[in-house]
Parts: C-alpha cells; sequence; structure tokens
C-alpha cells in the first residue's frame, strides 16, 4: 500500500515526539498489544482524547467500541453511554489467523491490522483532542465494503425494578418511587445516524430538592439536568443508510442503524459528532450539532497531526519508566503508570471530572458481577454522583505529573456547585459557609439515599441520616487544598477559587460555634478553641469530638492561604483567618503499644468504616513526614495506630502506599506498590476493580499514581526530597514536577544518579538528594 497522508503526518510527528522524549524514555515499550481477538467487551481497550472515552475491542470478526463523553447526565443523573459502533469489512481480513490490536500511546489511538487469504486492513480509531469527533479510518490493500451500525439499547422506557439498578443512580436507593430509564430517539438523516436524549422535565434534581424540603428556594438553586440534551451524529464518506437490524449483546437487547458502502472502496472514513448542551429546544441543539459537524477540518488529516502532538506534548511533560527487564514486577508498574496516565488524559478537558467508579470506560456490568444483568450504563456508585474521598486520588496525582490542564475538571466542579451548597447551609443552620457532603449529586445537594428517605421528622434538617456520612464535611478541605496547590505549582492566578476556600472555612467556623451554643453557653472551649463536634473522621470514626482530620485540614488550609500574596486576601480577611487558625484545636494522641500515636479524634462512638484517618495529616495534609518534626510518632501510627486490621490494605482506594512513601518506609512502600500497580485481572492491565467501587477503578490507580510519585520526590514548601522512599535497586528515569514551575527530571542506574536536571537552575539548591 502506498503511504496515507495519514501516515506520513504520523511519520513527522514520531519525529517530533522522539526529539521531544530523546533517549531518556521509551514510551513505545508501554504500547498494549494483542494477538487475539477479544471474547466480550470486559476485554476491550482504552482509547479516548479531549472528553471522549471509547472501549475499543474486536470479537467475532467486527469491531465494536462503546463511547462516552463527559457530562452527559439524563434525568434521573444516570452517566450513560452514547451508544455503540460496529464495523465489519466483507470481504472480511479479520476471519483469518493474522490479527493484531494495539494502543499507540505515543500518538494516542489504536490501530486494528488483520490479513486473510492475501487481504489486509488497517484500522486507525482515534478521538480529536480539540473537538468533540470520533474518526474511524480504513485502509485496505484491495477493495471492501464496509459496514457501520450504531446500536442502541435504550429503545423503549425501562422501570427499575430490581433494587441493584439504582447503583446507577444511587438517589433511588431505598426511594418510594422507581426510576423510569427513557428512550433515546434515533433515526436515519441524509444517509447519515442522528440519535440523542432530551431529558424530559422532571428530574432527579426536582426530586432532591423535594426530599430534602427545599422547595421554597429551587427557583434560586442551579439545576444541571435542566433541558441537557445529549447525543449526536453518524456519518460515512461514500455510504448510504441501509436497514435497521435487532440484537441482543451481553444481557441487553439493542437496535442498530446500519450504513453501508455505496460501492467497495480501499479507503474509508466514518466519524461520529457527539455534542451535548443545556438547549432551551430541541431545534437549539440540532443547530449545535449541525455547527460542529460543518465546522469540521476540510482536512482531517491536520485534526489528526494536532492531537497527537497533543499526546506528544503530554507525554514529554512527565513519566515514571522503572528498570527494563519486561518480565520484573518493577517494570510491570511504571507500564500501569503510563497506561493509567493515559486514562486520565481521556478526558482532559471534560467539563466534569473523571469519575472514580469507572472513568469513561466502563463495559457490561454482568463481566464485573454476574448478578448485574443490566444495561452497558449501569456502574456501581452512580452516574451523577460526587465521591470527594474517591475523587481526590484521582486528581492529586496530576500536580507531579504536570498534567496542570486537566485540573479543572474537577476543580469547577465544585465552583459550579457552589451556590446550592451555600443555600443549603443557610436554609438550614441560618448561618454563611458552604456545607459540600462526602457524596453529593453534581448539583451539589446530598443524595437522597444519604440525606435518608425513612428519616425521623425530629432530626436535624441539614445532616444525612446515614451511618456512615453524618457530618461529614471536611472533604472539601482537600479541594481547598487541591486549589492552593494550583497557585504554588504554577503560579496561576487562582482568585476564581478563593471565594470557594473561604465559603468552606467559614461554614466550619460559624457552624460549630452555633453547635455550640445549642448546647452550653459558650461558642469556643476553655482555650478558646473550636469545640468540633458532633463531627467524624471520614466515614469511620462516628460521632467523633476533635476530629484529627478536620482539624489538619483546616490547620493546612489556613495556614497556607495566609502564605498567599496579599493580592488575594486583604489585611482585614487575613487578620480574620488568623483569628480562626488561633481557634482550630491541637491534633490529639493516645499511647497503644507503649508509644504515643496521632488518635483519630479525641473520643469517638463507633467504627463504621476502613479509612486511617489518624494518618491524614500525612497525607494529604503533610504534617508529618521525611524531615518534618516527630517523624516517629507518625511511623508509630502507621504500625501500631490502627483499630481494625481492615484498615491497611493495598486496593482501591486505600492510601498505605502513600503513607509509607511519606513517612520514607522504602521497603513497606515498594511492596505496597508492587501490589497496588500490578495488571489487574482483566485483559487490560489497568482495568482494577472493583474493590471497594467499580471497573476501572480509577481511584485504585490514582492512588497508585500518587504513592510511586512520592517514593521519587517530595516536597516541603520550596524544599524538595528526591528518592525519599525508592529502593535501591530499582533503576528509574523520570521527569517530575514540583512547586513553583519546577521540573526534575534525571536517571537512577545501579544506584547511582548518571543524570539530574532541574529547571530552573536556580531551584537546583532546594534540592535534596537521598538514599545515596
Amino acid at each position: 500500500m502506498k503511504a496515507s497522508v495519514f501516515q506520513i503526518g504520523l511519520f513527522i510527528i514520531l519525529i517530533v515526539c522522539n526529539n521531544l522524549i530523546g533517549q531518556k524514555f521509551e514510551l513505545n515499550q508501554y504500547n498494549l498489544a494483542w494477538n487475539t481477538q477479544s471474547k466480550n467487551s470486559s476485554e476491550s481497550m482504552p482509547c479516548g482524547g479531549g472528553d471522549i472515552g471509547l472501549n475499543v475491542w474486536t470479537e467475532n470478526g467486527e469491531i465494536l467500541f462503546y463511547m462516552s463523553r463527559s457530562g452527559a447526565f439524563d434525568e434521573n443523573n444516570v452517566f450513560p453511554k452514547f451508544g455503540r459502533i460496529r464495523l465489519k469489512l466483507s470481504p472480511n481480513p479479520f476471519d483469518g489467523t493474522e490479527f493484531r490490536q494495539e494502543l499507540k500511546l505515543k500518538e494516542g489511538y489504536v490501530e486494528i491490522s488483520g490479513k486473510k487469504n492475501g487481504r489486509k486492513s488497517l484500522i486507525k480509531i482515534w478521538v480529536d483532542v480539540f473537538r468533540p469527533v470520533i474518526h474511524v479510518e480504513s485502509e485496505s490493500n484491495n477493495p471492501v465494503t464496509v459496514e457501520v451500525t450504531y446500536e442502541n439499547w435504550r429503545i423503549k422506557d425501562l422501570e427499575w425494578t430490581n433494587p441493584r439498578m439504582t447503583n446507577a443512580s444511587l438517589g433511588f436507593r431505598d426511594a418510594p418511587i422507581n426510576a423510569i430509564i427513557r428512550k433515546d430517539s434515533i433515526q436515519f438523516s441524509d444517509n447519515k445516524v442522528l440519535f440523542y436524549h432530551r431529558n424530559r422535565d422532571e428530574s432527579l434534581f426536582d426530586i432532591t430538592v423535594k426530599q430534602q424540603g427545599l422547595n421554597s428556594i429551587k427557583d434560586s438553586l442551579w439545576d444541571p439536568l435542566d433541558k441537557l440534551t445529549f447525543g449526536g451524529m453518524m456519518v460515512g464518506e461514500n455510504m448510504k443508510s441501509s436497514n435497521i437490524i435487532n440484537g441482543k449483546y451481553a444481557d441487553t437487547e439493542f437496535k442498530g442503524w446500519k450504513l453501508v458502502s455505496k460501492s467497495p472502496s480501499r479507503k474509508s472514513h466514518i466519524k461520529v459528532y457527539l455534542h451535548i448542551d443545556n438547549a432551551q429546544s430541541l431545534d437549539t441543539w440540532k443547530s449545535g450539532l449541525k455547527n460542529l459537524e460543518n465546522g469540521d477540518y476540510t482536512n482531517s488529516s491536520q485534526a489528526a497531526l494536532n492531537s497527537q502532538k497533543w499526546w506528544g506534548e503530554f507525554w514529554n511533560r512527565s513519566y515514571i519508566s522503572i528498570n527494563t527487564d519486561k518480565n520484573s514486577s518493577e517494570w510491570q508498574v511504571g507500564r500501569n503508570y503510563q497506561l493509567f496516565r493515559y486514562q486520565l488524559g481521556c478526558n482532559a478537558y471534560g467539563k466534569y471530572p473523571t469519575k472514580f467508579n469507572g472513568g469513561l470506560f466502563t463495559f457490561d456490568p454482568s463481566y464485573v458481577d454476574k448478578n448485574l444483568p443490566f444495561t452497558p450504563d449501569h456502574r456501581n456508585w452512580g452516574g451523577g454522583t460526587h465521591t470527594a474521598q474517591n475523587q481526590r486520588l484521582v486528581y492529586f496525582p496530576m500536580f507531579k505529573s504536570g498534567d496542570f490542564d486537566m485540573l479543572p475538571s474537577q476543580l469547577n466542579f465544585y465552583l459550579r456547585a457552589l451556590g446550592n451548597a451555600e443555600k443549603r447551609t443557610e436554609f438550614y443552620w441560618g448561618h454563611k459557609g458552604a456545607s459540600f457532603t462526602e457524596q453529593l449529586e453534581q448539583f451539589g445537594l446530598p443524595l437522597a439515599t444519604s440525606y435518608g428517605w425513612k428519616r425521623p421528622d425530629s432530626f436535624n434538617k441539614g445532616v444525612e441520616y446515614n451511618y456512615w456520612l453524618e457530618y461529614l464535611w471536611d472533604t472539601q478541605m482537600e479541594f481547598c487544598l487541591m486549589m492552593l496547590d494550583v497557585e504554588r505549582y504554577t503560579g496561576e492566578d487562582i482568585s476564581k477559587y478563593i471565594p470557594f476556600i473561604e465559603s468552606c472555612l467559614t461554614f466550619f467556623d460559624e457552624h460549630y460555634q452555633r453547635e455550640a451554643l445549642l448546647r452550653g453557653r459558650q461558642a469556643l472551649d476553655s482555650e478558646g478553641k473550636l469545640i468540633l463536634y458532633p463531627g467524624t473522621g471520614a466515614e469511620t470514626y462516628k460521632m467523633a469530638y476533635n476530629s484529627t482530620s478536620t482539624i489538619a485540614g483546616l490547620q493546612t488550609v489556613l495556614s497556607r492561604l495566609l502564605e498567599l500574596p496579599s493580592q488575594y486576601i486583604s489585611e482585614d480577611k487575613r487578620n480574620h483567618w488568623t483569628g480562626m487558625l488561633k481557634r482550630i484545636p491541637a491534633i490529639s494522641f493516645r499511647e497503644k503499644n507503649g508509644v504515643k500515636v496521632i488518635s483519630p479524634a479525641v473520643t469517638w462512638a463507633r467504627i463504621n468504616n476502613q479509612e486511617l484517618t489518624q494518618l491524614y495529616p500525612v497525607f494529604p495534609y503533610g504534617i508529618y513526614g521525611v524531615g518534618k518534626p516527630d517523624l516517629d510518632v507518625a511511623i508509630n501510627t502507621w504500625k501500631y495506630g490502627y483499630d481494625l486490621p481492615i484498615q491497611k490494605n493495598h486496593i482501591s482506594w486505600h492510601q498505605d502506599a502513600i503513607f509509607c512513601a511519606r513517612l520514607g518506609l522504602t521497603d513497606e512502600a515498594a511492596s505496597i506498590t508492587i501490589k497496588k500497580l500490578k495488571d489487574s485481572d482483566r485483559r487490560f492491565p489497568t482495568f482494577w476493580g472493583p474493590g471497594h467501587d467499580w471497573v476501572p477503578d480509577h481511584n485504585w490507580g490514582g492512588s497508585g499514581m500518587i504513592g510511586l510519585q512520592e517514593m521519587l520526590l517530595q516536597t516541603d514548601g520550596k524544599k524538595m526530597l528526591l528518592f525519599p522512599a525508592w529502593p535501591k535497586d530499582w533503576n528509574v528515569s523520570f521527569k517530575l514536577h514540583a512547586p513553583y514551575n519546577t521540573t526534575i527530571e534525571g536517571i537512577l542506574k545501579d544506584g547511582k544518579l548518571q543524570y539530574l536536571q532541574v529547571l530552573p537552575v536556580s531551584r537546583k539548591p532546594d534540592l535534596l538528594i537521598m538514599n545515596q
């Protein structure tokens, strides 16, 4: 075959990317390639860009992929797929014995090739990073007929009668009403396939507001589900409408709208345009979709080059490559670090954050749990649901990887919901400040099931009636810390985040003085400190008095806020926040095994879950750690300060490797990281889970990334510690980011540092090389 424009452009991009990454890091070694076809969707491969994710697999000679895009929520607040695409060539080169499917990381796309009886075809599936367009390009050495089918299972209304269905939108768990999944609209249109879903007038937002007694202020609340319409158009060059088919995949019946080649050809190009908008009318949404199609590049090869250039720059800005022996567990850790970072990169510019419970890459749920024979839209822990302790672990690793452009998806999520969180506080308690709960819908209100469908009338109206989630507000502090870290790492203006940070702090100051005055004559204790009761240590230490996680969060965020330049806070506010910092009580301690350890709180009533919140002063808040005072107390807390054996674990969101790395416990950090980042039980190595959550478990991967980063590099203000918990026998090439626009790039081989570059050079005196 002659070289296509796509291939020539790819060659140019490869040269540029190789010059960028150089000899210190060979990304191609981590490309994942399969030489046999997949059994089902659970053996799919991720592909994506911008804010779109595809699960791509080849089954029985046909190429299939699911389509997801950030920001699509139906009226029940499910996060549905946009559908499934099925591609078939005739004569079919994928019916033979020669087959290869490869994820090409450097270029960001999936390539599939097949050969039978001398007939060869090459398929490239890629997503435009800068426009919501999916491309499927095929090239064959002989003319073939292409059939492409858009498949959809939301072809009729479906009532949730199985209680386990509610895991896809937790607001309906235990609800007195059943959710009804409304059907989509699909039709042929001028030899194209048009598909969309427009939310009906009543949504989970309306149900939640009514349940939580907020109808009197409903008109002032932000409703992101209102008039939300999502869908798209499938178009094929030289293709025409064919027929509508019926079928069943896994457990779900579907219909398919098929396009077919007008005549056999050696090349084909299929595009799927995806559009989301809170459009005032359906015609307005259709107009937006038409504008997307009309505004598409006249030269798709240039769009491909632009996207590949983005991926090249993405890989150049950060990497961790360990050892060269592909049979070693350490090499696997480095490979899976890269693969998982690719998954995160697929939602770089999503309006909504990458979901911890599957991201953009969920598949048919019965392949996760055979007792869940539901549609491909299902995922446990909800669609529009946001669970803060899980989400933080997806986004904290982006600082050291330098993926600062990906942070707004998460941080702006909170900014949009800030008004609703403040209004609920004022409505229920009559004071100021944002009360973001641990589990909340994207519109900033608690999940209906967490708020409690069967709550007593006398129970505090603003508190969730839930064993695990009552009084759990302090997780919002971690996102305040992220916002402050944006300024520290990049110097970026964070003025837009200051109101959020101040509102979160205000809530704790005003709320707990109010609580104290409801119980006694003084708002503060005898030392002038806040009385943080009733509180909680995450979901574990319930009805806590002066929870350590709350104290560590308030101390850290207040201290960091006060360190900001004067452009961010006035002198009056600086005095105010200084006064609040003085009102934060001290972290408490206890004795276990004859040694002093950090206590989860002064007292607590019960233990519900398995978080190790007594180590939150280590991570995320960095009060204790290598090179800091009382390191022995924190180490003893890790060794002896837990209350249940299950509080130590490597799966899912557990942060054991991070704790150990920050405490300088090299052997333990390395051992846990190997367990954490080893290949998953599925065909794609980083489709971990379900663990506590779902597949692919993104807070599993995120916490693994953080642990590995912390083994290599830790920071404290301007001080940087290199190799604080790195095994001497782990050879590594790396490039990581540190505060104050600093990058550190190096090669460690046989325990010796062979190459080191710190930029800017003026930051090199701040670097302390350890373990040498």
